[in-house]
């Protein structure tokens, strides 16, 4: 899954965006209002951190702005501002979750997750279809009653995706805007060799090719 998180605090920023690319997210990086407003509106990210004393322009603009243009994608207000009334303001700007400084990475790992979860309809917090459960805190995936197997990061990203649009037609430019970042190289050939890699490890059946089209993920137990 990809993110995007504008902060324009750089040690906050380096510490976080290293701790979100270990929890298996592919991180994009904005320290200002203006850069942060466009490319939220223009990359299809699965969630934003969004900090709300940026230069340039205010994370409450920013946000306001993204819903008015119909902008749905799930965003985490993050404040060192206490007063009750900015959470609100927050909430009525369209955040859909609020964290106030400091706090620890794992709780911000877990509301991410919790996010993208409900945005793909899951009430659970774990992805697992009839046969495959995939563990997001080891990076694993187990296949039924078979040992668990270590994933690259890319491959769990993959996945976690694939799992979560189960039986939707992914194109491979759909898969590298949400497995990749915005500085990585995006040969859509790289996309091959990895879902070759993934139906070795979980079965061929598992992931469908549609010529032409892309990829299905489709569990023919579930």
């Amino acid at each position: 899954m990809r993110l995007l998180l504008i902060e324009d605090d750089a040690e906050l920023t380096n510490y976080l965006r290293a701790d979100l690319v270990k929890a298996g997210f592919a991180v994009d990086v904005a320290d200002n209002g203006i850069d942060g407003e466009f490319l939220g509106g223009s990359e299809p990210y699965d969630a934003i951190v969004l900090d709300l004393g940026l230069p340039q322009k205010s994370g409450l603009e920013i946000l306001a702005a993204w819903r008015k243009q119909k902008n749905r994608v799930p965003v985490i207000v993050l404040t060192a501002r206490d007063a009750w009334y900015e959470r609100v303001d927050g909430f009525k700007a369209g955040a859909d979750d609020y964290l106030g400084k400091p706090f620890h990475i794992e709780e911000l790992i877990a509301r991410i997750r919790a996010l993208i979860y409900r945005q793909h309809g899951k009430m659970s917090h774990s992805i697992e279809t009839g046969t495959l459960r995939l563990d997001e805190d080891t990076q694993q995936v187990k296949v039924a009653d078979d040992e668990s197997q270590q994933l690259t990061g890319t491959e769990f990203r993959l996945l976690r995706y694939m799992m979560l649009n189960t039986g939707k037609i992914l194109s491979k430019t759909n898969l590298s805007d949400h497995v990749y970042d915005q500085d990585s190289e995006r040969d859509s050939n790289l996309i091959e060799v990895y879902v070759r890699r993934l139906r070795e490890k979980i079965g061929h059946h598992m992931i469908l090719t549609k010529r032409g089209q892309g990829y299905v993920f489709n569990d023919p137990t579930t």
